[in-house]
């Protein structure tokens, strides 16, 4: 692998964790209440599959890039 293409996965992969960071918080957020309106129970639903896909996006770059020595 190139070192253009490393630096542009080392990029992506930084963005994908703080992303997924969000929506864990976010999801946090949601479970320290005691009730969750409609709205609130959809946008649950969306975090987690939003969270779970930023996962598996994490886990293929990983595979991806070169393991350090």
């Amino acid at each position: 692998m190139d070192e253009i293409q490393g630096s542009t996965l080392s990029v992506e992969l930084d963005r994908l964790y703080a992303e997924h960071r969000r929506y864990a918080q976010r999801l946090e957020e949601l479970l320290q209440k005691p009730y969750l309106n409609e709205d609130e129970q959809l946008e649950e639903v969306r975090l987690k599959k939003l969270k779970l896909h930023a996962k598996d996006l994490i886990h293929a770059i990983e595979r991806q890039m070169p393991v350090a020595v």
